[in-house]
């Protein structure tokens, strides 16, 4: 079945039935909720202006570079991520430098990013198979490749989930993704897209079924955005929220 004929019954599929609401398999209907999701990021976009930034343009350059600072990024905050990356960079500039190392030795200077014993084994892993993927410590290929065989590849690397393997594919190779954190999850639940208990996997899937590719890295920034100014975790800021129209929680305590 072809993405687009497939998009009526993966929306009836994925859409939340306990908030009332029910999306027919018919076409005409699923566009209308599509609609409405595009509606949002409209609205998002006329607040935040992310659509006309390239997500490219916050690319390290070269795709592994994207792919360790996503690594380092796990169950850490961005300020943590950074310090990891910027002290591992410093002293070991060439990726042929750090796979030289030890574990040990790498924990030491990502220590900042928290799981350093975790994330040293599985950094050392993928700089090892990429090294014998392609003869050298560098993606840059698979800016060649279409991007279902690049999600496959990088989802086979050690340690590397579905949000890292979009944040690669978006920033540092140019493709279509949508990745989903704790902000675009909860903004995607209070809004009705999607059950409150979807875990982001799924959500990530939904969102890049809907959402039109061009749009994909405008949304994600600006769903993050939304989700740190106003829609917060415990006190969202329903009252003068751009999409407070389109929202099934107005006016939620919090998660």
């Amino acid at each position: 079945m072809s993405r687009a004929k497939g998009m009526a019954k993966d929306l009836e599929a994925i859409t939340p039935r306990g908030s009332g609401r029910h999306l027919p398999q018919r076409n005409a209907e699923a566009a209308g909720e599509v609609g409405r999701i595009l509606a949002v990021l409209d609205a998002l976009d006329s607040a935040y202006g992310n659509d006309e930034m390239p997500p490219e343009a916050l690319s390290t350059g070269e795709p592994l570079d994207g792919l360790i600072l996503t690594l380092l990024s796990q169950n850490t905050n961005d300020r943590n991520r950074d310090m990891a990356y910027d002290a591992l960079r410093a002293r070991y500039p060439a990726w042929e430098d750090v796979a030289s190392l030890t574990p040990a030795e790498i924990a030491s200077l990502i220590r900042p990013a928290g799981l350093g014993d975790t994330k040293s084994v599985r950094m050392r892993a993928i700089l090892e198979q990429i090294r014998s993927d392609f003869g050298a410590y560098s993606l840059s290929s698979l800016k060649k490749r279409p991007p279902d065989d690049v999600r496959r590849y990088l989802s086979d690397l050690p340690g590397i989930g579905p949000k890292t393997v979009a944040c690669v594919m978006m920033f540092d190779l140019g493709m279509p993704a949508f990745p989903v954190d704790t902000h675009v999850a909860r903004v995607s639940r209070r809004l009705g897209w999607v059950k409150e208990k979807m875990v982001p996997e799924r959500i990530q899937e939904f969102l890049e079924l809907v959402v039109p590719p061009e749009r994909c890295g405008g949304g994600h920034l600006n769903m993050i955005e939304h989700g740190r100014a106003i829609c917060g975790a415990r006190h969202p800021k329903c009252e003068g929220c751009v999409v407070v129209g389109l929202c099934e929680r107005v006016g939620v305590s919090g998660d």
